[in-house]
């Protein structure tokens, strides 16, 4: 199940502040209740959404850890 922002969050703002982790979690568990096919059209577009959003979050994580592994094999070199 996805979780729910709190009140005065936008789902986007929900994302942005998870850790990778926690983003890849949730993107499992969304995951495996689409694969389910229990879900309403409405309930399925939602969670397709959410866990495109969730892969974005994800991806952004790795980006920075691939940077900031650069710069650290750069840094050792100099």
């Amino acid at each position: 199940m996805a979780a729910t922002p709190s009140p005065g969050t936008s789902r986007a703002d929900d994302v942005a502040a998870l850790s990778y982790e926690q983003a890849r979690d949730e993107l499992v568990r969304v995951v495996n209740e689409l694969e389910q096919g229990s879900s309403t059209l409405e309930e399925s577009l939602a969670l397709w959404e959410r866990g495109e959003a969730l892969a974005r979050r994800c991806e952004e994580w790795l980006i920075g850890a691939k940077a900031r592994l650069d710069a650290a094999r750069a840094a050792s070199v100099d």
